[in-house]
């Protein structure tokens, strides 16, 4: 009896060892990752600013911009014509050291680096300097927010069913190595060589020059329908090319590298064990495929979500849609600092929150996984 006890003692503290030993390790794990994703952060956004100045060079193109815009605005105002040049040109420099003191031009550019970085690690994106919402808003947030339900649209109708159909075909191919479909997604994998705007341009060229029956490009008709039912159709049509170019662009390169992936798994002991024993092949695939490789598919479907931020650059600028991506080419092109870091630090956190959360899932679904292991 006395025996007993001791053995259940000597558990109950093995036990609370073990689950104290775990949780130190899953705290200490927390803090060191968290603080390595945040330095990662950190610099990569500290450099997405140096880079969209150019390391300064912006600037001198700002100053330039600004000098010759006042200049000219003074020699034309019929208000400064009877005005001696010295008063003019007084006048001129005037105005442009009260400009280039509103955009903080005259800031050291090592000092004004550090205030966006710390203003954008706060999300405080503040003012677009040369970009307007389409409500006249000035502000980088609202600018922001205003385009990324299109950029959802697009971006999420397309990835999704482009990641479902894919991991669904490419389970079929794997119970049919060597057919005939298989064979063919083969040798259409290489048309994903093409980027989705090189497909834009054809849909465009067929659908809507040649046949007329979708629009070149836009969200929506002008004017917009007046109904509900009527404003949503013509959404729906304006998507259909943007969207079926993202899609084709990757259809068949997606198909076969989940193709091939799956077959890795699907030549495993387990699995021919299983089809010996006379399971069904949707068993199998639930079983003995899927459930293995669930971690690379919720890696994949992390990143895929995270990436719909971002938008398609190029495709929405030739499809003239009005999201995320399209914005972020013209805040390139005008030099807009503050739109292209608030962009950034968006994804940047998304990026190293699902990164974070991700070494947690894996250890859920994932029973050889340990955290901080």
């Amino acid at each position: 009896m006395a025996e007993s006890n001791t053995t259940a003692e000597s558990l109950t503290k093995l036990i609370k060892k073990s689950s104290s030993s775990t949780f130190a390790r899953i705290f200490r794990y927390t803090i060191s990752r968290l603080t390595t994703l945040f330095l990662t952060v950190v610099v990569g956004v500290y450099l997405t600013i140096m880079i969209a100045n150019m390391g300064g060079y912006v600037d001198t193109i700002m100053r330039a911009e600004i000098r010759e815009r006042i200049t000219q605005g003074v020699l034309v105002n019929k208000a400064y014509q009877d005005m001696a040049p010295e008063t003019r040109k007084k006048i001129a420099e005037d105005l442009i050291a009260v400009e280039e003191k509103r955009l903080n031009l005259d800031t050291p550019v090592v000092i004004r680096s550090f205030n966006y970085l710390k203003n954008a690690l706060k999300l405080e994106l503040g003012r677009a300097q040369n970009m307007t919402s389409d409500n006249g808003s000035r502000t980088v947030r609202l600018i922001l927010l205003e385009r990324l339900p299109a950029t959802m649209l697009l971006m999420g109708t397309s990835q999704l069913f482009l990641f479902f159909s894919s991991i669904y075909f490419a389970l079929s191919l794997s119970r049919n190595y060597g057919s005939w479909l298989d064979r063919l997604v083969i040798s259409l994998s290489p048309t994903s060589a093409a980027p989705s705007w090189f497909y834009g341009i054809f849909l465009i060229l067929i659908f809507s020059a040649v046949l007329k029956v979708l629009p070149f490009g836009g969200m929506v008709d002008a004017p917009p329908p007046e109904t509900t039912l009527g404003y949503s159709l013509s959404v729906l049509k304006h998507l259909i090319l943007p969207g079926a170019s993202l899609v084709v662009s990757a259809f068949f390169l997606s198909i076969y590298n989940w193709r091939t992936f799956f077959l890795i798994y699907s030549s495993e002991d387990y699995v021919e064990m299983a089809k010996a024993k006379g399971l069904p092949a949707r068993d199998i695939e639930r079983q003995y495929i899927l459930r293995p490789t669930l971690p690379n598919i919720i890696t994949n479907f992390a990143l895929l979500l995270i990436g719909l931020w971002t938008g398609a650059i190029v495709t929405e600028t030739i499809f003239l849609w009005p999201g995320l991506g399209i914005t972020l080419y013209r805040a390139v092109g005008l030099f807009d600092i503050p739109v292209i870091v608030g962009s950034t630090i968006i994804f940047a956190y998304l990026l190293a929150i699902t990164v974070f959360l991700l070494d947690f899932v894996y250890a859920l679904v994932d029973p050889r996984v340990k955290v901080g292991g």
